[in-house]
């Protein structure tokens, strides 16, 4: 029997570690697996499973020890101590745990147990405080990346790494020099990558230049002088040089890295340059595909392109450039990248075909001062933005022949006349603050790619095109501020990935709740902005019950922003104009979580429906300027993650609800011109606003209104107050001396009444039906009776 439990319990272990390990861990000892479980159990782990986290595990197949180990991104939060299972993994020589949240912890010294340790990846991980001395022992280390972390102190010890290949420390805390002999101690380095710290000092090149394995240095955003230029003018190996915002104080000649025949890629930005370096003779490395110039207070064109053939990528955006981009910048034969944005650019050299025939696929001059025609845009197109300038005339219907655009934003310019009628195949169409005219086109065909269609700000007619309902693909519709004469869209509920619908400042009438009075049931809708038009009739109770995307638990599907279309080049991020906090804005950069209703100026009517509580992740809430009527709603205090709150000027009675103070995020609030009543709740999400807030609301009282729920007693002036004391006291003597003869005779009274009951006091009063009465306590009454007559002056100036 005991035999036979045993087998049993044996066969339930090999079940239990076979389902936990994957075929690459079948190989690991016990003591292996029960170091693996004990590190995965000292942190919280509820973002990964268990095949997530052992697909990161290997084992040596003759030893059964460890030998690589690699958390998946996100899975870990908690704090990495120094007697943690890890440090147990003595044969590790591969470790990744990048990406994971190991909250503010410090860098244990016992990785430096870790000795056969080749790779360490402790990216993204949010350790902090400096990084230990011990780490120098890892002598078998060819790979380091502690980047994004904040670590602090002084330059990591990492000269006894001799192996190093690879070291990235960027985006972290370190001060003070990095050591002078950095590459001659690591003669196998080929990434350095030190950018975004508060680091000093130069470096050392050995004396062979040509002995420096480096090909990729990034020193950018730091504090170093300008005496480490001629050390890296001698690291002729380099394809990949990023020197950004050096901090140096005189301008940069680019023709000291004329040695530099393998460079590639050049970023040099937030730096000045010398003009003279800028010029087609100046000698500068041919082999060069992407040159970064931004921020480089550039005042002419730089004519130093016309001698790189070999250019892909330019980007001279937020500079100063003036006059017109010459001609010959677009015969270069290689050029697929050109971001010119925000400079003083005022049209181009040549013909409106000028850029037809140019290799350019993605192409940026945003915010520039260009007028006239649009030019033709480049046959192979990609992405083209011209947004903030002056062009006008109609929009070139050769883009419609552009099979390979996929971003078009023409948006802050002067077009006029209609809008074409091709928009299906690109994913981002930003035509917004223009004079363009006519009807939306009814013609997004079936397998429409749009994305992003922002028409707001023009003059368009007509209503809204049902053939929208083939973009099974669309996040985001504004038409905002047009002359569009429709009913409420209840249609487009049928698109799946609908997150932003503005139809503000149209003609748009009729009513907001569907024909069946069911809710309003946008699957994945986060912003809804119906504000300046006519709707008209009330809310069913349960409008907002199927409202998915502002409900918690919700899934996110990773992206930072709506409309982040972006590849390594470029990226298109949504904005749109909202009312938030009393403000009317421009929102850049629209947030996947950002939640908002607003149905203010129109001519709604009824009750606040109550399912406004379900919305527990709406951030801001406009109903103002409508005709509601009822109560607040007591669920608005579930709205949690509430900051803006308008409600003024409807009909809304009764209190404000004392439980809106437990909203903490709850930064503006409205009730203006209401017919609200009783005391405003006092706290901090109430104290903070302005008297304008609840202005003109008739019984309201309280801070931040001037009159006090509780008025204190009249106060007079000094004489005045002296005299009427003097008639106080004489009135009180008069009281007294008559106060006294009135007590007596009512006591003889009562009792008399008490003892002989005379038949008029009963015909009267009734029959005392055997109960006895108590003169004392009679008199008692009728005493306090009268104090609350003679003080009743003085307990009506209190309530008042």
């Amino acid at each position: 029997m005991r035999l036979h439990f045993c087998s049993l319990l044996l066969l339930y272990c090999i079940v239990f570690v076979s389902s936990f390990l994957t075929t690459d861990a079948l190989a690991c000892l016990p003591d292996q697996i029960q170091a693996l479980i004990q590190f995965k159990n000292e942190f919280e782990s509820d973002g990964c499973n268990r095949s997530d986290y052992l697909n990161g595990v290997q084992c040596d197949n003759t030893t059964g020890a460890v030998t690589k180990l690699q958390l998946p991104s996100g899975c870990f939060t908690g704090t990495l101590k120094p007697n943690s299972s890890l440090f147990e993994l003595h044969q590790l020589r591969y470790l990744n745990l990048s990406h994971n949240n190991f909250t503010s912890s410090s860098l244990p010294s016992e990785f430096s147990n870790l000795t056969r340790l080749e790779v360490l990846s402790l990216a993204s991980s949010s350790f902090t405080g400096q990084v230990p001395s011990s780490i120098s022992n890892l002598i078998l280390l060819t790979h380091l990346n502690l980047s994004h972390n904040e670590l602090t102190g002084s330059f990591p010890p990492v000269r006894n790494l001799t192996k190093l290949s690879f070291l990235d420390l960027s985006y972290n805390q370190f001060s003070g020099a990095i050591p002078f002999d950095l590459l001659p101690t690591l003669p196998f380095l080929s990434y350095l990558d030190l950018k975004k710290n508060h680091l000093t000092g130069s470096i050392d090149v050995p004396n062979s230049s040509s002995s420096s394995k480096l090909v990729r240095l990034s020193l950018g955003f730091n504090q170093f002088e300008g005496k480490i230029i001629e050390p890296i003018s001698k690291l002729i190996n380099l394809n990949h040089l990023e020197l950004a915002s050096l901090n140096i104080s005189h301008p940069i000649d680019l023709r000291v890295f004329a040695p530099l025949k393998s460079l590639l890629v050049f970023d040099i930005r937030q730096n000045r340059l010398l003009p003279a370096s800028l010029s087609s003779d100046s000698e500068f490395p041919l082999s060069l595909i992407s040159l970064i110039l931004i921020q480089c207070d550039i005042i002419e064109f730089p004519n130093i392109f016309k001698t790189l053939q070999n250019l892909e990528h330019i980007d001279i955006s937020n500079n100063l450039i003036k006059g017109k981009v010459p001609e010959w910048f677009w015969k270069l034969p290689r050029l697929s990248i050109a971001n010119l944005v925000n400079n003083s650019l005022t049209g181009f050299e040549g013909s409106s075909e000028v850029l037809l025939n140019s290799s350019v696929q993605l192409l940026d001059f945003a915010y520039n001062s260009m007028t006239g025609a649009f030019p033709t845009p480049p046959l192979g197109s990609i992405y083209l933005s011209a947004w903030n300038n002056s062009f006008t005339g109609n929009i070139p219907l050769s883009i419609c022949n552009r099979s390979s655009l996929i971003v078009l934003d023409l948006s802050y310019n002067k077009f006029t006349g209609p809008i074409p009628q091709c928009l299906s195949n690109l994913k981002v169409v930003n035509l917004r603050k223009n004079s363009l005219e006519g009807s939306i086109p009814d013609e997004f065909h079936s397998g429409a790619k749009t994305q992003t269609l922002d028409v707001g700000y023009n003059r368009l007619t007509g209503k809204l095109p049902k053939s929208l309902l083939n973009c099974s693909s669309l996040r985001f519709l504004s038409v905002d501020n047009n002359r569009i004469e429709d009913t409420f869209p209840f249609w487009l509920k049928a698109l799946p990935n609908l997150h932003v619908l503005t139809l503000r400042s149209n003609r748009f009438f009729g009513h907001l709740s569907p024909p069946d009075r069911g809710p309003l049931a946008f699957p994945e809708l986060r912003i809804l902005e119906l504000s300046d038009n006519s709707f008209t009739g009330s809310l069913p109770p349960n409008f907002f019950v199927n409202w998915k995307a502002s409900s918690p638990k919700i899934n996110e599907d990773g992206r930072i922003y709506m409309g982040d279309y972006k590849n390594a080049y470029y990226i298109y991020e949504d904005t749109m104009d909202l009312q938030y906090k009393g403000l009317f804005m421009e929102q850049g950069k629209v947030l996947t979580f950002y939640s908002t209703i607003d149905f203010s100026g129109n001519k709604l009517e009824g009750q606040i429906p109550e399912s406004i509580g379900l919305l527990e992740e709406l951030i801001a809430l406009n109903l103002s300027n409508n005709a509601f009527t009822g109560h607040i709603p007591m669920s608005l205090a579930n709205v949690t993650e509430l900051e803006s709150l308008d409600l003024s000027r409807n009909q809304i009675s009764g209190n404000i609800p004392r439980e809106l103070g437990s909203l903490s995020f709850l930064a503006y609030i409205s009730v203006a011109h209401n017919q609200l009543k009783g005391e405003i709740p006092q706290g901090p999400q109430f104290s903070g606003q302005g008297e304008s807030s609840f202005e003109g609301n008739v019984g309201l009282c309280g801070l931040p209104l001037q009159g006090s729920c509780f008025a204190p007693p009249t106060k007079y002036p000094k004489e005045e107050d002296e005299e009427e004391e003097e008639d106080e006291v004489i009135e009180w003597k008069a009281v007294f001396f008559g106060y006294w003869p009135g007590l007596l005779l009512g006591l003889v009274m009562a009792h008399v009444i008490a003892s002989f009951k005379p038949k008029w006091f009963v015909k009267i009063v009734g029959p005392a039906k055997g109960k006895q009465v108590d003169p004392v306590r009679l008199f008692m009454n009728l005493d306090s009776r009268w104090d609350s007559f003679n003080n009743k002056d003085t307990v009506e100036e209190e309530v008042i």
